[in-house]
């Protein structure tokens, strides 16, 4: 599965905002917007111009791509499937991208970020309704069980995990069971369920060029 594999952080910087794609690092000291504001590449008092319509549909694209780790022919799949189904695309596009597996895991608390999530998930950890699913992008539906698989439960990681998911605040979709290790979908998630700083409008205008 190709996957990108550079620096993180440069992508948080240039984006000017923290995308959150370190886990715990992003609340520390050490989270680079923190301590560089300004764009790599550039100094703190170097000129910027004026960013042009194009550049901030494709900024917000590929803010939208890095958040939940998609590269860019999985993405286009994700807007084209948006399109057919009826409502607005924008917010399909998340609603979407909020259903993949890996998001889901990552909501639930199992990984502290998406990129772990979905190493966990890649290396066949979880079950969904009680198959092994080792697809990222898989996408769950309301009724869905996502589980620890039994054979992963004694792992030194999900020994530790299992304490920490009792303080996992998760959203109102999703219900978790942490003594279970296992979360149900009560529902799509709704724009107001989804807490990415997206301009899903932008990312729409840039596909529909």
């Amino acid at each position: 599965m190709a996957r990108y594999t550079g620096p993180v952080c440069r992508i948080c910087r240039r984006a000017g905002m923290k995308l959150f794609l370190k886990g715990e690092r992003c609340f520390g000291p050490k989270c680079a917007v923190e301590r560089r504001t300004y764009p790599p590449g550039s100094s703190a008092t170097a000129r910027r111009r004026k960013q042009s319509e194009y550049g901030l549909q494709l900024r917000e694209k590929q803010k939208a791509r890095s958040i939940y780790g998609v590269l860019e022919t999985q993405f286009r799949k994700h807007f084209a499937e948006a399109e057919r189904q009826p409502g607005v695309t924008g917010e399909n596009l998340l609603r979407i991208l909020e259903s993949r597996l890996d998001n889901v895991v990552y909501r639930l608390g199992f990984g502290d970020s998406r990129a772990q999530a979905r190493q966990l998930v890649r290396h066949g950890h979880f079950l969904l309704n009680g198959r092994r699913t080792d697809i990222p992008s898989a996408l769950v539906k309301p009724g869905d069980v996502v589980e620890v698989a039994p054979g992963s439960r004694e792992n030194e990681y999900f020994k530790l995990a299992r304490g920490g998911l009792q303080k996992k605040s998760v959203p109102r979709w999703l219900e978790l069971d942490a003594a279970g290790l296992r979360g149900r979908v009560l529902s799509a998630p709704s724009r107001d369920d989804i807490d990415t700083s997206i301009n899903e409008q932008l990312v729409v205008e840039f596909y529909s060029r």
